[in-house]
């Protein structure tokens, strides 16, 4: 089955997934002073678990101890960048928060090049980060920055342990144990911060609204979409995710970034285009550094 319409309908379909992720987590966001972002982080991972289990149906048996141990580590890494990711956002504005977060993936792919081309996308890379700070990063929240820091590095691993769960469960079975097992992990500390607020239909139907628009919507879109685009090109439109999530913390929150840390943005979106070109020149129709051949690229993050 093929997706409607052409490459440019397809990117179109991502760059709404994109739009989706950022109005989630603009959301997400609206939600900190009810719940934390602890607490919603378990709202996330729960509604987001409930979704892709009743999607996927995921087989449980016929699997060795080792992919056990695998779809764990995967939730733990989930339920980690998440956590990490919203704890960040509670103190850095959310084009900064993605833009630091994206270094992750982009090291992976910088690490895992060959030649003189990786070194000039690190700089490029290097030079967007330093102009994050507007001259100084005493005006960033030394915490936040440590937990997008920390978000990135998750990223990462994600990318690694998706490869894995994806090479022993088929499709979705995976991502959806993996989920379920993050959203478990999350449980104690998300009702810790959230306490009573959970009990709250309004914030429950909210907390749902944030997973559909941050992983259900974007990932359905993105399958679509990798049909008929390859998969450089896919990696490309998701590497414009700093800029759409800048543009929906200044029309969603009412944050506003300086030209300086706009500039810096554009320089980490610019390496990591020029890394993904890179990589696709190298070995042409790759996916990304350790994911699966049927696994999307694709995070739920943000």
């Amino acid at each position: 089955m093929k997706a409607p319409g052409g490459p440019q309908s397809a990117a179109a379909l991502v760059l709404v997934g994109l739009a989706c992720q950022e109005v989630g987590a603009s959301f997400a966001v609206m939600l900190f002073p009810q719940t934390g972002p602890l607490g919603i982080v378990m709202l996330r991972l729960l509604f987001s678990a409930l979704l892709l289990l009743i999607i996927a149906r995921p087989r449980v048996r016929g699997h060795s101890a080792a992919d056990w141990r695998g779809v764990v580590a995967f939730g733990l890494v989930l339920a980690t960048m998440n956590g990490l990711f919203y704890l960040a956002l509670e103190r850095l504005p959310l084009g900064v928060t993605v833009t630091i977060e994206v270094l992750g993936p982009l090291a992976l792919s910088i690490l895992t090049a060959t030649g003189l081309a990786r070194w000039i996308w690190a700089a490029l890379a290097l030079a967007g980060v330093a102009a994050l700070g507007a001259g100084g990063w005493e005006r960033l929240d030394p915490l936040g920055v440590l937990f997008a820091l920390g978000a990135a590095v998750s990223w990462a691993l994600y990318i690694l342990a998706s490869a894995r769960v994806g090479r022993a469960f088929p499709r979705l079975d995976g991502l959806a144990l993996a989920m379920a097992i993050g959203a478990v992990i999350a449980l104690p500390l998300g009702i810790v911060q959230a306490g009573a607020m959970l009990l709250r239909l309004d914030i429950l139907a909210l907390g749902a609204a944030v997973a559909v628009l941050s992983s259900t919507v974007p990932y359905a879109l993105e399958l679509v979409a990798l049909r008929r685009l390859p998969a450089s090109a896919f990696a490309i439109l998701m590497s414009l995710g700093p800029a759409t999530a800048s543009t929906a913390g200044f029309l969603l929150l009412g944050q506003h970034l300086s030209w300086l840390e706009v500039g810096g943005i554009a320089l980490v979106i610019a390496a990591s285009i020029g890394a993904v070109t890179a990589a696709s020149r190298r070995t042409p129709g790759a996916r990304h550094p350790g994911s699966a051949p049927d696994e999307p690229l694709s995070e739920p993050v943000g």
